[in-house]
C-alpha cells in the first residue's frame, strides 16, 4: 500500500461537477493506491501512521520542536481519495504499465477499510468515489507531502 499524504488548508473532490467529499479547512489528504499482497495488515498499519503523524504545528500555532501535532490530536479531518497511478511503473518506454495496482475488486474494500479504520481512530473522513473520473481541489499547507509505503 502506498499512500502520498499532505498537509491542506483546505480541498474537496468532485464527479461529475458534484461535491462528493470536502473538508471544512485544515486537514489531512491520502491519496491511496493498493498493491498485490495488501490487506488488513496495511490497512492498519497506513492508517495508525496517517492518523498518528505529527505534521500540524502545536497549540496557538507553536512551531518549536516537540510541539507537533497530528491529526488525532488536533481534531483535523482526512479526505481519502482512490488512487492507483500510484503504482504505476514509467521505468521502461512512454506508457505506464497499471500491474502493479491491484484490480478494483481487490482494492475498493481495502480503500474504503482505511477510511473505516481512520474512522476508528476518532476522525472525521471524506472520501471520493471508487473508480469514478474525480476532480481533486486542495490547497497544500507548507507545503507538506509525504510518501508512505507499507
Amino acid at each position: 500500500m502506498r499512500v502520498v499524504l499532505q498537509r491542506v488548508s483546505a480541498a474537496r473532490v468532485e464527479v461529475d461537477g458534484v461535491v462528493v467529499g470536502d473538508l471544512d479547512g485544515p486537514g489531512l489528504v491520502a491519496l491511496v493506491g493498493v498493491t498485490h499482497g495488501d490487506g488488513p495488515t496495511q490497512v492498519e498499519w497506513m492508517a495508525r501512521k496517517i492518523a498518528h503523524l505529527r505534521v500540524f504545528d502545536g497549540p496557538d500555532g507553536d512551531e518549536s520542536p516537540g510541539a507537533e501535532r497530528s491529526a488525532v490530536e488536533a481534531g483535523l479531518p482526512v479526505l481519502v481519495v482512490s488512487q492507483f497511478t500510484l503504482y504505476g511503473d514509467v521505468r521502461k518506454g512512454r506508457r505506464p504499465s497499471w500491474s502493479a495496482a491491484a484490480p478494483g475488486p481487490v482494492a475498493e474494500p481495502l480503500v474504503e477499510a482505511v477510511a473505516e479504520a481512520l474512522r476508528a481512530e476518532g476522525l472525521r473522513v471524506a472520501t471520493g468515489t471508487f473508480g469514478a473520473h474525480m476532480r481533486v481541489h486542495l490547497v497544500n499547507d507548507g507545503p507538506v507531502t509525504l510518501v508512505l509505503d507499507v
